[in-house]
């Protein structure tokens, strides 16, 4: 760890908070002197103190560790490169639109890697007017099941969140060109 680093970034985080040292330290109930410490490279916090102070000050407790919070480039509104996360813990369905850091019952969770939908993981897609019906003989038990199915097209994204023992079966509007993706308890994210 490096003390002067990571007391720049304190620093930094605590005037885009607009807190003075003696405002931080009083959140903290400790002494500013503490902080001014901190920020002045002449230690560190304590392990049992970054929790809280990663909470006030708005970041990781491995941004401030690492003395650096890593930006993410501007994309836009092109949801062509949402990330699907899935805890599997507790089936918790997180997204994003570029590079983060998700967490879910207190692990760390990887983007999900979308392989082509093979035989036994096929979606039925039927047009209907201005809709499409998506159905699936999948099986749909609590053991395994599809959890979601999701339709992307350019600037939007049509989410259907699904459980053990519905029928895999809903209608959505048609968004134009796009892709469906689709996640299985069991063997993970598909596309079709």
């Amino acid at each position: 760890m490096n003390c002067d680093i990571i007391g720049k970034l304190i620093c930094n985080l605590r005037k885009e908070k607009e807190m003075t040292q003696k405002q931080l330290a009083d959140l903290m109930n400790i002494s500013d002197k503490t902080i001014s410490k901190w920020e002045r490279g002449l230690g560190c916090p304590d392990v049992s103190l970054l929790p809280e102070l990663s909470q006030i000050l708005g970041v990781n407790i491995e941004e401030i560790l690492s003395g650096k919070v890593e930006l993410n480039e501007t994309i836009g509104g092109n949801m062509k490169k949402l990330k699907f996360y899935v805890c599997p813990q507790c089936n918790n369905l997180l997204t994003a639109t570029g590079d983060a850091n998700i967490s879910c019952c207190g692990k760390k969770l990887k983007a999900l890697v979308a392989a082509n939908a093979n035989e036994d993981h096929l979606l039925n897609i039927e047009p209907v007017e201005d809709q499409l019906y998506v159905s699936s003989s999948h099986e749909m038990k609590k053991e395994h099941y599809i959890s979601f199915v999701a339709y992307i097209a350019g600037d939007r994204v049509f989410i259907v969140k699904q459980y053990p023992e519905w029928d895999m079966q809903f209608r959505f509007h048609k968004l134009g060109h796009g892709k469906l993706y689709f996640f299985c308890s069991n063997h993970g994210l598909f596309y079709q």
